[in-house]
């Protein structure tokens, strides 16, 4: 990857001593480092920007269900699961000790 861009920036000189401190003691060059904690962060900002995405249109499409009639309660749910628990549990028998 070529590297022609020049990113400057401030910040306080106890945290740059911190830092490249912890870079010499990993034997790293700083902006390595540097270049992959804004890697890590792109990559973060992204996946937080399809999860988004993902969710919104789970909302949106529930959302249009309800609207059109394509839901079910919370009782009619649990009355569904029930009678299916109780048609397994009556194919598998009476529990044995």
């Amino acid at each position: 990857m070529s590297k022609e861009a020049v990113f400057t920036m401030k910040l306080e000189p106890g945290l740059r001593a911190e830092f490249m401190a912890a870079a010499e003691a990993n034997h790293r060059p700083a902006s390595q480092i540097v270049r992959e904690l804004m890697r890590d962060f792109v990559q973060r900002q992204q996946q937080a920007k399809e999860y988004d995405d993902f969710m919104r249109s789970k909302v949106e499409n529930a959302r249009a269900q309800i609207q059109s009639g394509q839901h079910q309660s919370d009782e009619e749910v649990a009355a569904e699961f029930a009678a299916k628990r109780a048609a397994l549990l009556a194919r598998l028998g009476p529990a044995q000790p």
